[in-house]
């Protein structure tokens, strides 16, 4: 039965062992407080017992091996307390044997022992590890702890400090109000760092442990005008001792237990929006002022007393109330600050938080991030509406947080950019996760009726703690771009050789700049013809670059590049150049056309540098038809405008965008992508749709890319009157195009 017993009390064995130590010496006191039969040396042996297993303890958690440094450093001073403690206790008891309690005496080596540990418990709880505070909050936390503070000196006081201003010996006084003074001090102290939000490497219930240990220390005193009456010999401390050195004990276990690794399925607990202790302090002096001036008061004055703790209780309550209010809207709006409006998520500033939380730990574990991007959304947008495109990033939302584990983060960032930090995991967990997320977006997602797949490409960069969060994200971003590069659904590590392309892009870029200025630029020309006859209409400038290493290169190996950078605007403003030139020199009623992008239409005055070419060469404005693959309405529709009552045609592609922005912005020509043209022949209602809606708004409808006869014959059955594309001619030199230009068709 007793081992049973033994095994139900907490903790490990050195914890039991404290917690029966403490329970025989309670039982030594009361015995000998109804009749003295032990030994007094023997009732002041639990106390010396408790104060070396609290040592020990105390100094396993000082070595306890991956403990961050500054919670290291505080149990180091707490080791340093303890031993200072134990020092101080064996002192007390040989002084209380010695002398037989016969005086209210305070020996040397206690005062010496414990106003040194009361200094070092002040000084190591002043060095803990403190987050950020507000002003306002500081001077809350200081009211609060100097209100605990406050209310522990009104029972010292009541209980022991003043009985010493009753003897005639002035050095006990003195001795008296130093020791009170420190224990009040390390109070404070205590209460300020329970109050504040201290690093969560640092055990909250450790803190209150020893918040109730230094409580029990200041306050035990309190009881020896109680027991002095009994017997001289009857200290408190013979009972309270062991019981701060058993919360002491308690503490270094319980900080001994943290796990410093990333925690699996625990949530952070929600913590209220104030303390509580402040409130029972205040509870505890009114309890004591009631018990002290009930009794002997005249019938009014115990009316006034108990009228005003009923205020007390009031004016407390109404203001819990207000705090627990307050916190929720704080809540709402630090949910709102830190999460998106959208997916619910944690959004951009969240996601930098945590993960230089997870780069910042003490242990160097690996950490991962994963950068998610969906492949082909702003088709989704174009063609189905913003609406559903929302439906599709919650619904894609979802199915990564269902991915994750609960120490991770997954996050957006923007548009259909998702992120996701891996805290803990080595790149073979960050490869099992990156799987579960495509297993995860493999099923199409059902949104307003229409069954939309998903197509992601995942970009993961490994690194550990320590490591810089930018360096970190940009390599994760890399290794989403090549993943763009696999077909399908794909993820890709990192790694240096990944990196090389973006150097050489870098470098390309460079290269690019001096190829404007130093003419490695040419065009070809491809005709756009009529269905029916094979006219030659018009024709479409094309832009390439003669490399001096890399040879010639086509446009899609440098016009991102040239997007990126910048260069798009000198380049096109070369390419609107040197095409009008050479529609001059030709002697034909030909149509030019120019690709033109999105960023040119933004730039002020473009349309005024499109005009002064235009009358360079003496080239009337209905030629000249600008195509621009995808415009913002609010943006280029002033451009365009102005381009438009210049006579200048505009086209829009319809590849990228969508077809609902016709209504806020005007143009003149529908050109049909070439993914719909070469599409088979029972998906040719988009070409249908394209033609439809051109007819509809007195535009003309031309189609890019084709190739074969069929497809030809298709678009012209469809009502196409005219097309461009392989089928009916190459890219061509000036030159080669001006010999195609002596023919009045092409042959079919």
């Amino acid at each position: 039965m007793t081992r049973a017993l033994w095994s139900r009390l907490p903790g490990g064995r050195m914890l039991r062992a404290s917690a029966t130590v403490t329970a025989l010496a309670f039982l030594f006191l009361v015995v000998n407080a109804i009749h003295p039969v032990l030994p007094w040396t023997l009732v002041w042996l639990p106390a010396m017992a408790g104060a070396v297993l609290m040592t020990v303890n105390v100094r396993r958690t000082a070595r306890t091996e991956g403990m961050p440094p500054p919670i290291r450093r505080f149990w180091r001073h707490v080791h340093v307390v303890a031993v200072l403690v134990s020092l101080g206790t064996l002192a007390e008891a040989v002084d209380a044997v010695a002398t037989g309690g016969s005086a209210p005496h305070l020996g040397l080596g206690q005062v010496i022992f414990d106003g040194i540990a009361v200094i070092v418990t002040i000084y190591a709880m002043l060095r803990l590890p403190f987050g950020k505070q507000a002003g306002g909050d500081l001077f809350r936390i200081v009211l609060d702890a100097g209100t605990v503070m406050l209310a522990c000196a009104v029972f010292v006081w009541h209980f022991s400090t003043r009985y010493a201003f009753g003897g005639d010996d002035p050095g006990i006084v003195w001795t008296t109000l130093a020791i009170t003074t420190l224990a009040m001090l390390a109070v404070f102290a205590v209460a300020k760092v329970l109050l504040t939000s201290t690093s969560s490497q640092l055990d909250r219930k450790a803190m209150r442990l020893i918040g109730v240990a230094v409580a029990f220390g200041a306050v035990g005193p309190t009881l020896r005008p109680l027991l002095q009456p009994i017997d001289p010999h009857l200290f408190p401390d013979i009972v309270t001792l062991p019981a701060v050195f058993f919360f002491g004990a308690w503490a270094a276990e319980k900080q001994r237990a943290i796990d410093y690794a990333p925690r699996r399925g625990v949530r952070e607990p929600r913590r209220r929006s104030f303390s509580v202790l402040p409130y029972v302090a205040v509870a505890a002096v009114d309890a004591l002022l009631l018990s002290v001036a009930l009794p002997d008061a005249a019938p009014d004055r115990r009316v006034i007393v108990v009228s005003a703790v009923a205020l007390t209780a009031l004016v407390v309550l109404r203001q819990m109330t207000a705090f627990v209010d307050n916190g929720r809207l704080l809540r709402r709006l630090d949910h709102g600050a830190t999460h998106d409006a959208l997916t619910q998520l944690p959004n951009r500033v969240l996601f930098h938080e945590r993960l230089h939380k997870a780069l910042t730990a003490p242990d160097g574990r690996p950490v991962a991030v994963a950068l998610i991007d969906l492949d082909d959304f702003k088709e989704v947008n174009d063609t189905l509406g913003h609406e559903v495109g929302d439906l599709l990033l919650i619904a894609v939302a979802q199915r990564l947080a269902g991915c994750i584990r609960v120490e991770d983060t997954v996050a957006r960032l923007g548009g259909d950019e998702f992120v996701v930090v891996l805290d803990g995991a080595t790149p073979e967990a960050a490869d099992l996760a990156a799987r579960r997320m495509i297993e995860a977006l493999s099923r199409p997602v059902l949104a307003d009726g229409h069954e939309l797949p998903i197509r992601a490409s995942i970009g993961i960069a490994d690194g550990h703690a320590g490591d810089d969060p930018s360096l970190l994200l940009r390599q994760a971003d890399i290794a989403m771009y090549a993943a763009k590069m696999v077909n399908g659904t794909a993820h890709l590590h990192f790694t240096p050789a990944l990196a090389q392309p973006s150097a050489d892009h870098a470098q390309l870029g460079d290269e690019l700049r001096e190829a404007i200025d130093d003419d490695q630029l040419y065009l070809l020309y491809q005709p756009i013809v009529a269905l029916p006859d094979r006219r030659v209409l018009g024709v479409e400038a094309l832009v390439r670059w003669r490399h001096p290493e890399h040879g010639t290169m086509p446009p899609q190996a440098f016009l991102p590049i040239a997007e990126r950078t910048g260069l798009i605007v000198p380049l096109d403003r070369w390419v609107l150049r040197a095409a009008v030139r050479q529609l001059s020199a030709w002697d034909a009623d030909l149509a030019l056309n120019l690709n033109v992008s999105a960023r040119d239409l933004r730039e002020p005055g473009f349309a005024d540098s499109v005009g002064v070419v235009l009358d360079e060469y003496g080239i009337e404005p209905h030629r000249l038809t600008l195509e621009a693959p995808a415009m913002d309405p609010a943006e280029s529709c002033p451009s365009v405008s102005e381009l438009r009552s210049m006579g200048v045609r505009v086209a829009l592609g319809t590849g990228d965008s969508s077809l609902a922005m016709l209504a806020d912005l005007p143009v003149d020509e529908l050109k049909l992508d070439s993914s719909f043209t070469r599409a088979e022949p029972g998906r040719a209602p988009i070409a249908a749709t394209v033609l439809t809606v051109a007819h509809s708004l007195g535009l003309t409808a031309v189609a890019e890319g084709v190739e074969t006869p069929d497809q030809a014959t298709r678009l012209q059955d469809l009502g196409y009157e005219s097309a461009q594309g392989f089928y009916f001619a190459h890219p061509l030199p000036p030159e080669k195009f001006e010999e195609l230009l002596t023919g009045t068709a092409l042959a079919a």
